[in-house]
Order: structure tokens, then C-alpha cells, then sequence
């Protein structure tokens, strides 16, 4: 049987360091490729040996797939393409190829030029890595190669940000990257169709949590950052430079004109504009409002908000401040954080996750004393808070994206074990559907049940119909469709129905349709669909068929789901047949097929 393979080489029962190993069709396929903030040596890169001990890169794999701008999800694809050496294809969105330098060039001074990291890419390394992007629109389907597709759809999350469906031939995989199903201030919420892949691997970072009211929480930082400026304290805000920050300081924005408030409100010197650039660039990326408001006023152009400058972190009295990065981990916001964390009269408000091993997760966990890479205690007497607006899904929407997309195998990546295991229950319950969750370097393989695929015309199935008149058919009658296919133990045999049954000692109405049925015709997808509910209905006069919606007929509770495509009108005669299948425990999957020729 074919199989899906998936190797986590990062956020395997871990947050940080996406990286994937995907098999499958034959094609292997590498699903972001992060560095992870928690540490500091070997282990912030994913460990490539895994791949370069048996053969090198390009040997290995057929393309490399970004899903966002994020450093956990693309911050390693230097050292993977100027370091390793990888010369082969990488896929990510427009958006994503605009910001990824930037970011990752931020990255590199602070590693380098602060921190003194001496294996580390170089400015012209991040720029060669760049010239090997091929850039993907939204909802465009794109050939790798003769057999390896990918298409891209909308994940939220952050400008850019996709959803990828990889496929070759009968088998297809989703991968979501990080993504969210709520909308928020400035972006949509994730969508995809129903596209059924054999196989869901979604991150999990919020696995056991169920979000309150958006409403709530705004209401709730804007009080809290309020109450603390009133007294004269400082607020200090960690957010990585793209995303949540604008979500903040639109919201910042908004109350500050609406309150007629006074105090400062700073972001990275650098960034804010930098950022309204990109939002300009890639309008459409943003929500409906963004969108139709945009020609009147760019919601990213702040009257309050201003840009920063160190000089100011020993200023007095109150003010807010925006500083990258957003898990306390290096830089600004670090180094403001050291200054203001001893003053109980000031605030850090951390929006987002923050991984294991940083200074955010640290004080998170309630350390009064932290320390430091170079050694040096802070003392914590500052109020921490932790308000979530980070845009990963939370437990609904994970099981609102399984639900819309109707994979038949989820894998979790890029979550804590232990509340993967628990979601991963939850999943089992639900949707009667395996679920996996590999540790890092553990291969998960899943074992898949392609489809046949099948070429069907309007006319044919017409005519087949208009001779049965919904009435079990004359056995006199030469039929136009006719016979059964079975596939047992992988080896395929046509037989009439009465030897299939007798085989499979089987009754004949008991058959369920619950694979794919691709059609293909010259008429319309509802005309199709009719009349097939209406050919099934004759010859399973015993079953439940309902008539079709949109592009599916129910039988029995399951579904034939029709595709509809153009074949070309020419002289030659074309063979053509309509399948489905049968699962059973234990007489295994049978494929049956009604078929027959079609000429002039």
C-alpha cells in the first residue's frame, strides 16, 4: 500500500525550530526550516545530519516549502542553503519573500554583531538564499515538477502567512504552518476548502487552550496599560517587528484618540515604517475593513504612536513602548526590560508564546531573578502580565480546521507533549480519525488508500439513465455501464456483479461510497451530480441515496464527492467508469466500478 512518511527535524512535541521531512509519491518535500530561540549552540538550528549523513541535500529533496516570516518557521534557511548546500527549489508566498531578509538580517546582527556567534550566515549569504525563492500567489496550484504540486491558501496568523497542500498523484498532505481562525484588527481568518487530504499536520501551540472573547481581552490590556501610565509607570510590550504588533497598536491607536491621552506611546526606531510599507505592499493580504478604508486612510499611519529611541528608556514619567523581539530573548527589548524590570511601579505585558529557555518564559513562570547569557542577575519587581493575542488557533479552531477540511489522518507538530496528548484524544473522539505526534527524529508513517481515478460524460450517463427510467434494469438489455472492478490485496480483477458478490460474499446493497469519484464531462457539475444520485438510486434500490449538494451524493450517511473537468470532443472511442469503495475490518478495501465505452 502507498505510505506518507513525516520526520520532525524541529517542533516535534516542541514549540521552535519548525522543520519537516515529508515523503511522499516518491518526492521528499521539507516543510519550513527554523532556528529555535530557546538555545544558543548547535541546537538552534534543526540537525541536518539527519538528511547529509546518507546524501547530500539537493540529493534528498525535491523542494523546500516557507510557510511565514517567522524565525522559528524560516530562520535556518541560510545556513540549510549557503552553509549545507542546498542549490534547489524554495516555495513561500510574496509577502513572505519581501519581509524574510529583513528579519533575518536583524537576526544576524544581533547573533553576530552583539552576541559574537561566530558559525553563523553572512548579509551576502541571506541575500544568495533569497535568489532560489520562487514566489507562490494565494490559491495558485504550482508544478514542482511532473508529478509534485503545492498550492497555497490564506492562514492569517501574519501578512503572508499560508496554508500548504502538497500532492502527488492520488495522495495529498495539508501542512497549516502556524495559522488562525479568527479575524482580527488587520487580518482575515484562515480559510481552505473541503479538500480531504490524506493527511493534516497542524501546529498545536494552544492545543489545550480555548480562548476568551477577543472583546474581553482588548477591554482588559487596555485597562491595564491605562491604569499603569496613570500611576506613572512604564509598560513595556515585547512583540516580534510584523504582526501582533500592529494588531497592538491599532487597538493602542484607537483608545488613545478615542481618551484624548497624552503619554508617549514608542515602537523600534525603524520598524513602524518599515512595517506600513509592507502593509501598503500587500493590501489585499489584510482584512475586508483594511481593504476598504485604505484609499481614505491607512489604518498603519499612527498619530500617537512614534518612533524610539534608546535615550529614552531612563526618561521620566509614563510612557509605552513597543521593543522586538517579542519573547525577551536578545536585544531592545531585553535591554529595556533590565532597566525597568526593578521598579515595581512599572509593567511588561507579554502578548505572545514564549519558548522554553527565554527570559519571557522565565518570568512568565514567576522568577523574581533571572539570569542572563553574560552571567548577571536582574531582579524581577516589576508586574508581569500575560494577555494572550497571539494568532495561533486555539483548541476550537484546530478542531474548526479538521472539521472544514476533512483530512483522513492529523499529525500535531509544534506543541508541548502533553498537551498534544490530550488534543490528540480529543481528535480520536471526534472524528474517528488517527492522529500522530512524533518526537523529534521519529518517523511517523502513514498508510494511505488512493483513489481510482475516472472519466465519466454527460451524455453516457444520460442515456443509461433514460434506458433504466429509474427502474431496476431489463437483464436482457445490453448495458452501456456494466461489470465490477475489485482490487484485493492490492491485485485488480473485473468480474460481473453477481460473481463480485458471491466473491466477496457480499450483498450487493450494502455497498458504501465513500471514496473520491472524479468526473470529468461537458455539462454542468449539478447536471452531473443529478444524474448520478439518480443511476445509484436504480441500481441500489434497497440503499438510502440522497440527491446531491453541490458536488456531493450521500449514500447510506457517506459520500460520493463528483469533480468536474473538460475532456475534449474527438472521434475516438473513450473508456469510462464511475468508482467507490468498501471499508471493511475485515474483508479489507474493495474497489468496485461501473464501466463502459463511450464513442461519438
Amino acid at each position: 500500500m502507498p505510505e506518507i512518511k513525516l520526520t520532525p527535524l524541529g517542533a516535534g512535541q516542541d514549540v521552535g525550530r519548525s522543520c519537516l521531512l515529508l515523503s511522499i509519491g516518491g518526492k521528499n518535500v521539507m516543510l519550513d526550516c527554523g532556528m529555535h530561540m530557546g538555545f544558543n549552540d548547535e541546537r538552534k538550528f534543526p540537525d541536518f545530519s539527519f538528511i547529509t549523513n546518507n546524501m547530500s541535500l539537493d540529493e534528498y529533496l525535491d523542494c523546500v516549502i516557507i510557510s511565514h516570516f517567522h524565525l522559528d518557521h524560516c530562520g535556518a534557511l541560510p545556513f540549510m542553503t549557503e552553509m549545507i548546500g542546498y542549490k534547489g527549489p524554495i516555495y513561500m508566498t510574496h509577502p513572505t519573500k519581501a519581509i524574510c531578509p529583513i528579519l533575518l538580517e536583524d537576526m544576524r546582527k544581533v547573533m553576530v554583531e552583539r552576541k559574537g556567534e561566530t558559525n553563523f550566515f553572512t548579509s551576502q549569504m541571506i541575500k544568495d538564499c533569497m535568489k532560489k525563492v520562487v514566489p507562490v500567489n494565494l490559491h495558485q496550484t504550482l508544478m514542482v515538477d511532473d508529478e509534485l504540486e503545492i498550492k497555497a491558501y490564506y492562514a492569517g496568523h501574519v501578512l503572508g502567512a499560508a496554508m500548504i497542500r502538497i500532492r502527488v498523484g492520488q495522495e495529498s498532505v495539508v501542512y497549516t504552518g502556524d495559522y488562525n481562525m479568527t479575524p482580527d484588527r488587520h487580518l482575515g481568518a484562515a480559510w481552505i476548502d473541503r479538500c480531504r487530504p490524506d493527511l493534516l499536520i497542524t501546529e498545536s501551540t494552544y492545543a489545550t487552550t480555548i480562548r476568551d472573547s477577543k472583546r474581553c481581552r482588548e477591554r482588559d490590556f487596555l485597562k491595564k496599560v491605562h491604569d499603569c501610565v496613570d500611576r506613572g509607570g512604564k509598560v513595556l510590550i515585547p512583540v516580534f517587528a510584523l504582526g501582533r504588533a500592529q494588531e497592538l497598536c491599532i487597538l493602542l491607536e484607537t483608545y488613545w484618540e478615542r481618551m484624548n491621552l497624552k503619554v508617549p506611546i514608542y515602537f523600534a526606531a525603524g520598524l513602524t515604517e518599515r512595517a506600513t510599507n509592507y502593509y501598503k505592499m500587500f493590501i489585499t493580504w489584510t482584512n475586508q475593513k483594511i481593504k476598504k478604508t485604505f484609499v481614505q486612510r491607512n489604518m498603519f499611519d499612527f498619530n500617537h504612536i512614534k518612533a524610539f529611541d534608546k535615550q529614552y528608556i531612563d526618561n521620566p514619567g509614563a510612557m509605552v513602548v513597543f521593543a522586538t523581539p517579542g519573547m525577551l530573548h536578545a536585544g531592545l527589548s531585553l535591554q529595556i526590560f533590565k532597566r525597568w524590570a526593578p521598579n515595581e511601579n512599572n509593567m511588561v505585558i507579554m502578548p505572545g508564546y514564549c519558548v522554553s529557555g527565554t527570559v519571557g518564559q522565565k518570568i512568565l513562570s514567576g522568577h523574581k531573578k533571572v539570569e542572563l547569557e553574560t552571567g548577571q542577575f536582574v531582579e524581577v519587581k516589576m508586574s508581569v502580565q500575560y494577555m494572550s493575542f497571539s494568532a495561533h488557533a486555539d483548541a476550537k479552531g484546530i478542531m474548526q480546521l479538521i472539521h472544514y477540511c476533512q483530512p483522513k489522518n492529523v499529525l500535531l507538530v509544534h506543541g508541548e507533549g502533553a498537551k498534544m496528548e490530550f488534543l490528540k484524544q480529543k481528535i480520536n473522539q471526534e472524528f474517528k480519525i488517527d492522529c500522530f505526534m512524533p518526537a523529534n527524529g521519529e518517523t511517523c508513517t502513514i498508510t494511505t488508500k488512493p483513489d481510482i481515478p475516472v472519466e465519466i460524460s454527460l451524455p453516457l450517463v444520460k442515456k443509461e439513465e433514460a434506458e433504466y427510467d429509474l427502474q431496476p434494469p431489463d437483464p436482457k438489455r445490453q448495458r452501456l455501464l456494466h461489470g465490477v472492478m475489485i482490487m484485493k490485496d492490492n491485485k485488480l480483477k473485473i468480474v460481473d456483479v453477481q460473481s463480485a458478490a458471491k466473491e466477496l460474499d457480499l450483498p450487493r446493497h450494502i455497498m458504501q461510497f465513500t471514496e473520491t469519484v472524479n468526473v470529468r464531462e461537458l455539462g454542468t457539475l449539478s447536471r452531473v451530480t443529478d444524474k448520478i444520485a439518480n443511476l445509484l438510486k436504480a441500481r441500489l434500490p434497497d440503499v438510502s441515496v440522497e440527491l446531491p449538494a453541490e458536488n456531493e451524493v450521500s449514500v447510506d450517511n457517506s459520500r460520493v464527492i463528483v469533480k468536474v473537468g473538460q475532456i475534449p470532443k474527438n472521434d475516438t472511442a473513450k473508456e469510462v467508469s464511475v468508482t467507490w469503495s468498501i471499508d471493511d475490518d475485515e474483508l479489507g478495501a474493495f474497489v468496485f466500478a461501473l464501466m463502459g465505452t463511450l464513442s461519438k
